[in-house]
């Protein structure tokens, strides 16, 4: 029998992959007519046994212990695999002839695309930025509220653990409102957390404010990596991914550079006001140029008007179907970023890694007054110039990126060449640039540890520091990257779950390392960093 044979073949996985490869060949998705129905719900229809690797595939094989049943769907239009076509719903809105649908993010123009990327990069790069800004108002603020380094050092170290706990929270939220209302909300709050940083009478309240500004400018270190996954497909993915990668690591190293000089000639306070003034502008921005890109949510937009526009209220997203409360959701956002450190082997150790190098990074604003104002007299504005060589490092690191693309590039065609499948790809193709990362930061590490001496030439430690700032770099464009491509459904929880493993250690570092550091002065620092 023709359908006792068909349901035979649904079990194989050779069968499975032949079946897929022979519908794009005809560009037909042509379903025989079945004697014998199946009850087998969508949502339990086996996934892993495809070897293809189409635009519906969400995650990598290990990835499915993410999953919540209420939400197999990934929103991006294609029809999960193995789902027959008389099992469609005539009235479940779909973006029509995929990324082509007009309605879909992936087919905005490209310029404006790239507008939303630079956008979402440069509110990324403000808040980083607004970390280490910071750093350079420690001498007048010990001055004003009498305290101590350590106590002056809350004030980062509570900005970078609201960076890390918002996107557990914010980033999971945006997969069920969307991201534009997130931008708006969180950047919104953290212009209001600066204003009574800015005007802050002591201490105490200048480092609660602190908190509360890291935690509402968070959305951008997790939302803004989901929202490049959006509106570009897996092969035009490495080019803007690494402009957001960049931006809120070069942030930290360019804050003290621009608070340098305002420290040097005004008083602290005019920190503050230059991020006011700026973040107002880049509220302005999000307001009037980032759309909506979340697939589901757009799908709900488009569900929204066939109703208002037919009369007819059977027409549905599936978003819309599944069901979810409010409280339910927060616990998935809540669980899912951990359910991905625990269950997902490479999410974690790429996590772990990636914390070491943000928490090595932060030190590093200890470490230059010390060894530039300590050894070679700086000034503050000097010691903010002397950063100067960890972001050309960086700008270095981005530089490569189409040597990276040609790599990718490269091994889709070999993978093509093996396996005969077209346009297929692994997530771990994007880690090429990691690895090299992970040689250059050592590296630049020795050389800045073994010339903090006053005999040396100050430039010396600044060229280690530019060598760890480019390893840095294309450390997290792999890890990144390598996030997004493997869970796109849950590229925000990812993200969320890599920030909050970053955030902690950067903001645990810095307090732990600062005695550590000052008590046996420039040598206990050097055998600090030759560790």
């Amino acid at each position: 029998m023709p359908d006792l044979k068909e349901e035979k073949d649904e079990q194989s996985p050779m069968s499975s992959s032949e079946d897929s490869n022979a519908k794009a060949e005809n560009g037909l998705e042509f379903q025989p007519i079945k004697a014998t129905p199946t009850d087998t719900p969508i949502s339990k229809v086996n996934t892993r046994g495809s070897q293809t690797n189409s635009l519906i595939r969400t995650r990598t094989s290990n990835g499915f212990g993410c999953d919540d049943p209420d939400n197999t769907w990934d929103g991006s239009g294609g029809d999960i695999e193995g789902q027959r076509a008389d099992e469609k719903d005539p009235f479940e809105v779909r973006f029509d002839g995929g990324d082509s649908d007009p309605m879909c993010p992936r087919s905005m123009a490209h310029g404006r695309k790239w507008l939303v990327v630079i956008i979402i990069s440069a509110s990324s790069f403000c808040v980083t930025c607004a970390s280490s800004m910071y750093t350079s108002t420690y001498p007048q603020l010990e001055k004003e509220f009498n305290c101590s380094r350590e106590v002056a050092t809350l004030g980062l170290s509570m900005f970078i653990l609201g960076l890390g706990l918002g996107p557990m929270l914010l980033g999971p939220l945006s997969e069920f409102y969307g991201r534009r209302p997130i931008y708006l909300c969180s950047f919104t709050f953290f212009l209001i957390w600066l204003i009574p940083s800015a005007v802050a009478p002591n201490i105490q309240t200048l480092i609660i404010t602190r908190f509360f500004d890291g935690l509402s400018g968070s959305a951008f270190l997790s939302v803004a990596g989901g929202t490049v996954g959006d509106m570009f497909n897996r092969e035009q993915l490495q080019s803007p991914m690494l402009i957001y990668t960049a931006s809120p690591f070069i942030g930290p190293s360019f804050g003290p550079l621009i608070s340098g000089f305002i420290n040097q000639y005004t008083d602290w306070r005019w920190t503050f006001y230059v991020l006011i003034i700026w973040s107002a502008c880049n509220l302005g921005l999000i307001f009037f140029l980032v759309p909506e890109t979340y697939h589901p949510v757009v799908l709900k937009a488009k569900a929204r008007k066939l109703r208002k526009e037919t009369g007819d209220d059977r027409w549905y997203a599936p978003n819309e179907r599944l069901n979810k409360s409010i409280p339910k959701t927060i616990g998935y956002s809540l669980l899912r970023p951990g359910q991905l450190l625990i269950f997902e082997p490479m999410c974690l150790n790429l996590c772990i890694f990636s914390a070491i190098l943000l928490g090595i990074l932060y030190l590093f604003f200890g470490a230059f007054p010390l060894v530039f104002k300590g050894n070679h007299g700086f000034q503050p504005w000097q010691i903010g110039l002397t950063f100067m060589g960890m972001f050309i490092g960086m700008m270095f690191a981005a530089a490569t990126d189409p040597f990276w693309h040609k790599n990718y590039a490269r091994l889709v065609k070999q993978r093509e060449q093996v396996t005969g499948e077209v346009g297929g790809s692994e997530p771990e193709y994007r880690l090429p640039p990691a690895i090299l990362g992970a040689v250059l930061v050592p590296v630049g590490l020795f050389i800045f540890a073994w010339t903090t001496y006053p005999s040396v030439h100050w430039v010396a430690p600044v060229i280690g520091s530019g060598i760890f700032g480019m390893g840095t770099l294309l450390v997290f464009t792999g890890i990144f990257t390598f996030l997004v491509d493997a869970y796109p459904l849950y590229a925000a929880s990812s993200l969320a779950a890599n920030s909050f493993m970053r955030s902690t250690f950067g903001a645990i570092f810095p307090l732990l390392v600062f005695k550590c550091i000052t008590s046996s002065a420039i040598n206990g620092q050097r055998v600090f960093w030759r560790f």
